[in-house]
């Protein structure tokens, strides 16, 4: 019997793999010739890197960047396992959880950071890179990593502008004739699950700036200063990507992307099922098992097991989905391939003995699966 292991991680209590290794080690007490197949899974939130290189086999990187207030860090990316593509988090480099809380100011946080951390995977000699961009802290509409990157973002002297979205008011010239040469021959992937544009009052100030530290007046500062950033880039790099969906992602790092990196934007999901190769290790599977900590609703809007069920379910696969806690209107993804979705807690426990105890709580409910599986078998 071939089972397929594609869980998302539990978060704060197990990583993707760690789960389907709790899970494996589950099933097999109770049936030891089982054949499992671990596809760690993600949907290009926090969490991608590390499922995509130990999907495949791969290695992490360790590299200083400059963090979203000007500090000096230490950030992670992954090269796959076939060498050729590199894996990194924006978050790692610029991200919100970096900054403490009462720091938090969306005028002058980076995104340098994170074209650090794409020049190391070039650095590596990739082909490709992909970005998962949820959880930043900037404002910047990319423009700190555009500079990290060679490119420069000159005031009306000709000198370089600061970091963050404040600054971007005294921008007055784009010239990225000395933009590192190597991105022409790679590709840039986004993992983007946002539809917002640039500016305006869905665009990245109003919508997400408030919770990166900037108050209402400073969320209208940003957005015209990303109005004249997008007037500029059309004007000297001849892209107009102020409106295009995504583009206000990640405070506007979606749009950086698109502008300067010829980036194409994606469904996180979509992104790891394709370089995860879970379709192709499917093949001749008799069950899959997917999972993460909360499953609802919702789910069907592009988490984990919903990607992981959508594909199973073109093949007539039967999923079966395990979850730390089982939330309102989860009958709606009966209709969206899911056979079964099975709570893991074993016992009335509080949420941090229900983290702490993660790994073992899926083991035993993936032993008790493997009860029900061997009645069926005979």
């Amino acid at each position: 019997m071939k089972i397929v292991l594609a869980p998302d991680s539990f978060k704060e209590s197990m990583t993707a793999n760690e789960c389907c290794i709790a899970i494996e080690k589950g099933l097999r007490k109770v049936i030891p010739n089982l054949e499992c197949v671990l596809v760690p899974m993600a949907d290009g939130g926090e969490g991608t890197t590390q499922s995509l290189v130990d999907a495949t086999g791969g290695e992490f990187y360790i590299t200083e960047v400059t963090g979203p207030l000007g500090e000096k860090r230490e950030a992670r990316f992954g090269i796959l396992g076939d060498k050729k593509i590199a894996v990194l988090e924006m978050a790692a480099a610029s991200g919100l959880e970096l900054v403490p809380r009462d720091k938090r100011d969306a005028m002058i946080t980076t995104t340098y950071g994170t074209g650090e951390l794409i020049k190391a995977a070039l650095d590596r000699n990739v082909e490709t890179i992909l970005i998962g961009i949820g959880g930043s802290a900037t404002n910047d509409g990319g423009a700190g990593m555009i500079q990290a990157l060679g490119g420069k973002l000159l005031d009306i002297d000709g000198k370089e502008i600061g970091f963050g979205g404040g600054a971007l008011s005294k921008l007055d010239k784009i010239d990225i004739s000395n933009l590192d040469k190597r991105l022409k021959n790679t590709k840039i992937i986004v993992a983007c699950d946002v539809q917002n544009p640039l500016t305006g009052p869905t665009g990245a100030s109003h919508i997400f700036g408030k919770q990166k530290g900037a108050n209402e007046e400073q969320r209208e500062i940003l957005d015209n200063n990303l109005k004249q950033y997008a007037e500029i880039i059309r004007r000297d790099v001849g892209v107009d990507i102020e409106n295009i969906a995504g583009a206000g992602a990640a405070g506007g790092l979606g749009a950086g992307l698109m502008a300067f990196l010829s980036a194409e934007l994606r469904k996180g999901i979509d992104i790891v099922i394709e370089y995860s190769k879970l379709e192709e290790k499917l093949q001749g599977a008799n069950l899959v098992i997917t999972g993460e900590g909360s499953i609802d609703g919702q789910t069907r809007f592009g988490k984990t097991p919903y990607g992981v069920a959508k594909v199973a379910q073109r093949y007539d696969i039967p999923v079966i989905a395990f979850a730390g806690n089982i939330g309102s209107d989860v009958n709606l993804l009966y209709e969206y391939g899911f056979t079964a979705i099975l709570p893991i807690l074993p016992r009335v426990e509080t949420l941090e003995n229900a983290i702490l105890n993660g790994k073992e709580n899926i083991e035993y409910a993936s032993e008790s699966l493997g009860r029900v599986i061997n009645i069926y078998k005979k």
